[in-house]
């Protein structure tokens, strides 16, 4: 189901779920490990604290996706995503009651060969706009209901950072090959 970009299939991964699982740091990790490209999670660099409207919602999520279509014609294999637009929706939905409309249709626009949802049984890491630390565990649901409610496979990531990290390069390895 991957993406053809330039003759060559590029599988798009996810890497999902609540704050302060170590999405972020994963995703650099295992770009470097395959030498290819990673999509950050690009509503830290349009907001700035979780004081954010429908407007950002909307911005954050064509951003996002236009972030995808930029990396992917230089990827090798691979591209990981820091975050996809049902994280955007989650969170919209978490802060100001609803999402934008805007969300149904970039939701559609592109289909991960993979899903990883990061589980919470890490240390929480507090950055300045992570607040959500006394509800990992409702949080850790929401984000598994909303896949499970699309019908989406996926992977639970368990364990410590090195065990994680293991895991993902087996699991992607085993994808590519």
């Amino acid at each position: 189901m991957s993406i053809k970009i330039n003759n060559q299939d590029i599988l798009l991964i996810c890497f999902y779920g609540p704050e302060s699982t170590g999405k972020s740091t994963m995703a650099k990790k295992i770009a470097a490990h395959f030498k290819t490209e990673w999509v950050p999670e690009v509503a830290r660099e349009i907001v700035e604290s979780n004081d954010f409207t429908l407007e950002d919602i909307k911005k954050i999520g064509f951003a996002q996706n236009q972030r995808i279509k930029e990396k992917l014609p230089v990827a090798n294999r691979i591209l990981i995503c820091d975050t996809d637009i049902i994280t955007t929706r989650i969170y919209s939905d978490h802060y100001l009651g609803s999402a934008p409309q805007e969300l149904d249709a970039l939701e559609k626009e592109f289909t991960f060969d993979r899903y990883f949802l990061f589980d919470i049984d890490v240390p929480w890491v507090a950055d300045g706009m992570r607040d959500l630390s006394g509800q990992r565990e409702k949080m850790m649901n929401k984000f598994r209901r909303a896949l499970e409610s699309r019908n989406i496979a996926y992977t639970l990531v368990t364990g410590n950072y090195e065990e994680r990290e293991k895991s993902l390069v087996r699991e992607i390895e085993t994808m590519i090959n």
